[in-house]
């Protein structure tokens, strides 16, 4: 149950209600409950809200809560009641041994006003262990000349209760040769002891069979059992006797493990077996078992196990001596550990903040630690420091609690963040210490615009660039952090030759790479100039400009133009003219041309090409002008050609030409006369064209008029054979008309079909045309089809050659 703090009654005790009130203030801060050991999880200890004076709502909202140094928790809070609850099952002996007041001690922070109260609890113990004598049996050898009275040491029970809880006594099960006394040592240990009451005779009985009983108090009794065998043998009259009743031995706790404590000794002046003496341990526990060894044969004991004076300053360690036949001595050894700086100080962080504005004024608070030194005395003294060179200070609150502070504003873009080594260094011989590392940011303010290296920059391109081609990336530097750092890039709005600047180029606001929107021409664009903005998302957000200047740099992308011979509109050749008495060097005419490129890629260059007459003319390298390179003579044709090339020297290298007629005559009657001459020469793919056409229409005609000359001989003929036999065509009047078509019939179809080609000398200038000729004429007229005779043709028809009305 939980024992509420001490408050003085001033209605009671008027008289001294002014002392204890001052009393009690000076205590507020130290609160004591209690509470038995092994409860459940969850259990109440105490209200610890209401001892604090708060509601138990104000126990989160106030940052309440328990610091500890490191060791198992405890206990802990319950924010919904207010109370001070058990962290697990509390077990008194695991947590103090055997001492006979267990207080915890923890502290409460309220995070709010950074302020600590101390706690005790109180733990009381509970009967929940039995006794335990540490063996099932135990083996007594008696002799059996033993007189009544003589005792016998038994073993002792172990409790680890206290108090009441603990070990009460012993009970002997019945029998007549023995019975059982209790002693009860300066320590108050209770010691069983077997006496003997009567007389043994080892022939009747060898072995007696008993079973001691040990007994604790408190609401509900436990106990432990040990069978005891009591074997007779042969007198044994004499015990071990210890030289020291008790041993005093103090020792280091960093002493090695494997040295010598000390020795101890017991005598027994009986011989042979009943002399020889062994050793042994007695009432021995876990912790003792593991930190000592007893040599058995000389009684030497030695470091087990490392020793911490922290753990346990003092050790009280019962032997035992026996002979051979049995008979046992007892004594004590008390080690008495001695403390050594071997524990550096600890330092646990209470409370640390992540961050803290730059803007924070001196005196901010940013960790609150605690340290600890389990060592004590001198060993146990800490003090803590840190670096001189840094804009903290150190300061010490409540019991062994220190506070970090800032001693002035800080600078994010100076030093953004801090990693504070905290040392603790003990009073000791030699000095222990500990470092600590107390880490956190300084949270950033926008108090910096983003700023470019340069003050102006500029860059240079090709035209011709593909739509969307990256120009340059513009890179500004904001000292701040996250969001005022975060750059993003604009560009100042403009006109370029009356179109928006943003139709030209633009800027990716997040990386700052400038692109191209379209293929620029150096022709049209040569420079532009542009604003661009750094802004950075900051509250408020800042700025700044610089100013970029875009250069477009010339390709050879502009073939040359011929400005002169210029090309004639109606397809007709311009002549330029030569007379026949011009002297070589004479100046006929000059090729002039532009190349709209710039710089090299518009330096021209001309060159002859080709020329009908080889060596007459020459034209100048760089200047275009046509010269005669020679006199001109009877034989030179009137007509020259020439093609003049004229071409850049760009990369690569783009030309153009220009065909030039070239009249060599003294007047203009003669280039008059002439003209016929200068016509250009027919095409020969369309003189092969018209060749072919005329060919294919007189292979038609001459298959045509073969089948009308056959059909008409064959009606002459008909004809013909009438005249030759009037007997029989007198026969033949009263005959009907013949189905066959006569002359007449055939001349007027012939009519229907009739054709006239036209060629002209110039094949461009040919043409077919269809009129109507006749046949009936070709009929008789047979050279036109190329033929010697016609087949089927009457003598009489023959004969009518020359008739000149026939051949009409």
């Amino acid at each position: 149950m939980a024992a509420p703090p001490y408050r003085p009654d001033c209605s009671r005790l008027v008289g001294i209600c002014v002392l204890l009130g001052a009393i009690w203030k000076i205590r507020a801060e130290q609160i004591r409950y209690s509470v038995p050991e092994e409860l459940d999880k969850g259990s109440f200890v105490g209200n610890i809200a209401q001892d604090l004076g708060l509601e138990p709502r104000e126990l989160a909202e106030r940052g309440v809560r328990i610091v500890s140094r490191g060791r198992t928790q405890l206990f802990a809070l319950n924010a919904r009641s207010g109370s001070l609850v058990t962290a697990g099952r509390i077990d008194r002996e695991e947590l103090c041994d055997r001492s006979p007041n267990c207080v915890v001690s923890l502290e409460i922070l309220l995070e709010d006003k950074v302020k600590i109260f101390g706690i005790e609890v109180e733990i009381i113990d509970v009967n929940d262990n039995a006794p335990n004598f540490g063996t099932e049996q135990r083996e007594i050898k008696v002799t059996e000349n033993e007189i009544p009275g003589t005792r016998f040491p038994l073993p002792e029970a172990f409790d680890p209760d206290v108090g009441v809880n603990s070990l009460q006594g012993y009970q002997l099960s019945s029998n007549v040769h023995f019975s059982l006394d209790v002693q009860s040592g300066a320590d108050g240990i209770k010691y069983p002891e077997l006496v003997l009451e009567r007389s043994l005779d080892r022939e009747e009985e060898a072995v007696h069979h008993l079973v001691l009983t040990a007994f604790d108090g408190g609401d509900r009794i436990h106990s432990g059992t040990a069978k005891i065998h009591v074997t007779l043998v042969d007198t044994n009259d004499n015990a071990p006797v210890f030289t020291q009743s008790e041993y005093h031995v103090s020792v280091r706790e960093n002493a090695p493990v494997g040295s010598r404590l000390l020795t101890v000794k017991a005598t027994d002046p009986d011989e042979g077996a009943n002399g020889e003496v062994t050793y042994s341990f007695r009432k021995v526990r876990d912790k003792i078992s593991q930190l000592f060894r007893l040599n058995s044969l000389n009684g030497d004991i030695t470091i087990l196990g490392d020793l911490d004076y922290e753990d346990s300053g003092f050790y009280d360690i019962d032997v035992e001596a026996h002979d051979g036949p049995g008979l046992r001595a007892r004594s004590k050894v008390l080690v008495t550990v001695l403390d050594v700086n071997d524990n550096a100080p600890e330092v646990t962080v209470t409370s640390l903040i992540s961050s803290i504005q730059e803007t924070s004024s001196p005196g901010t608070v940013i960790a609150l630690f605690n340290v600890h030194d389990s060592d004590s005395g001198e060993n146990g003294l800490v003090t803590c420091s840190i670096l001189n060179n840094l804009p903290f200070t150190l300061e010490k609150t409540y019991g062994t609690y220190h506070r970090l502070l800032t001693q002035r504003t800080l600078d994010r873009e100076e030093v953004s963040e801090y990693n504070i080594t905290v040392t603790a260094t003990d009073h000791g011989t030699p000095p222990l210490s500990t470092q600590t590392h107390i880490a956190f940011q300084v949270a950033d303010i926008n108090d910096n615009p983003p700023s470019f290296p340069h003050a102006s920059y500029s860059t240079y391109f090709h035209e011709n660039n593909p739509r969307g081609a990256s120009v340059l990336t513009m890179t500004a530097q904001d000292p701040d952090s996250i969001e005022n750092a975060r750059v993003t890039y604009s560009l100042a709005e403009d006109m370029v030759q009356g179109a928006p600047l943003s139709s030209y180029v633009s800027i990716n606001s997040n990386t700052g790479v400038l692109y191209a929107l379209r293929s620029f021409d150096y022709e049209q664009v040569k420079e532009l100039k542009l604003l661009v903005t750094a802004s950075d998302s900051g509250d408020p957000p800042l700025s700044s400009n610089v100013s970029l200047s875009l250069f477009v740099l010339d390709q050879n992308d502009n073939a040359p133009e011929i400005l002169y011979p210029a090309l004639p509109t109606d397809g007709s050749t311009g002549v330029e003219l030569a007379p026949r008495s011009a002297e070589p060097g004479y100046l006929v005419t000059k090729v002039v041309a532009v190349d709209r490129d710039s710089g090299q890629n518009a330096w021209l260059s001309f060159r002859l090409l080709k020329a009908s007459e080889p060596g007459l003319f020459a034209v100048g390298l760089h200047t275009g002008e046509v010269r005669t390179a020679r006199a001109l003579l009877d034989r030179d044709a009137l007509k020259q050609s020439l093609v003049v090339a004229v071409q850049d020297h760009g990369q690569p290298p783009l030309s153009a030409t220009v065909t030039l007629t070239v009249a060599v005559a003294d007047s203009i009657p003669d280039v008059l006369a002439d003209l016929d001459s200068m016509k250009a020469p027919a095409d020969p793919d369309a003189s092969g064209l018209t060749l072919y056409l005329v060919v294919a229409v007189a292979a038609v005609s001459c298959v045509f008029l073969a089948f009308v000359i056959v059909l008409l001989a064959l009606r002459l003929r008909r004809w013909h054979a009438s005249r030759l036999l009037p007997a029989v065509g007198g026969g033949l009047v009263g005959v009907g008309a013949s189905p066959f078509v006569g002359v007449d019939g055939v001349r007027a179809f012939l009519q229907t079909y009739s054709h006239e080609v036209s060629l002209t000398a110039d094949s461009r200038e040919s043409h077919v045309i269809f009129p109507q000729p006749n046949y009936a004429d070709t009929l008789i007229s047979q050279e036109s089809c190329a033929k010697s005779e016609p087949l089927l043709i009457s003598q009489d028809l023959l004969e009518t050659k020359g008739d000149p009305n026939l051949l009409q």
